[in-house]
């Protein structure tokens, strides 16, 4: 969305990932500590610098699940990589005094594999375009249900539209045989000499009879 305010965080969890539901679904808060680290010269050593304590949260929408998967996964003490905005909300503390706060909505987070090793398990899609088994639109049992083209199995058999599976079963119809062409016009004889078949002049040229097909083939 244009004008918001987007960063990358990288740091340490301070506690492990707080799992809440709420009427607007479930979301997750965590802290992230993000610390400097500066090079001291008379000690030839780093050291740390300023430590930024950055208040995140994240939630289940309808496509993913996010705030479950954060719970699931990271615990107090692992370092991540937090992508997301930064948003200002206020709220009234228990003491009746009015707050404010700075966070980050988080968009993207995974452990930081500088220094250890993480396995990554890939969970089922929920959504996907599942087809009608009316024979409309894709047809068959699936459109794009799964990730795969499973329409078209089944489409000949109501309206014709038949995907990738089409072919003989489109219900148009077989074509017409067709007829042997006319013989060779006799040497020396003109081409254009003989009259135009019935139906077949320039003037009427894009009609069933021009292809050699029946009149019940339909037209383009």
């Amino acid at each position: 969305m244009a004008g918001e305010t987007v960063i990358t965080v990288i740091g340490n969890l301070t506690r492990d990932p707080e799992l809440r539901s709420t009427s607007r679904g479930n979301v997750v808060n965590f802290t992230v500590a993000s610390s400097t680290r500066t090079f001291d010269r008379n000690t030839n050593q780093w050291q740390d610098g300023d430590t930024l304590f950055m208040n995140c949260s994240a939630w289940d929408t309808a496509r993913t699940s996010l705030a479950s998967n954060i719970a699931g996964s990271l615990s107090k003490g692992m370092r991540v990589i937090v992508q997301g905005r930064l948003t200002q909300r206020s709220y009234q503390a228990q003491d009746g005094t009015q707050r404010t706060v700075v966070e980050l909505r988080v968009d993207e987070v995974g452990p930081a594999l500088s220094r250890a090793t993480a396995q990554v398990t890939r969970q089922t899609s929920q959504g996907g375009f599942a087809g009608r088994n009316d024979g409309n639109g894709f047809g068959g049992n699936g459109g794009f249900n799964g990730g795969g083209y499973n329409g078209g199995q089944n489409a000949g058999q109501s309206s014709g539209f038949g995907g990738y599976s089409g072919g003989a079963s489109t219900g148009f119809g077989a074509a017409p045989a067709q007829s042997a062409p006319a013989s060779a016009p006799q040497t020396g004889a003109d081409p254009w000499g003989s009259s135009a078949p019935a139906g077949g002049s320039f003037g009427s040229f894009g009609g069933s009879g021009d292809f050699g097909g029946n009149g019940d083939e339909p037209e383009f």
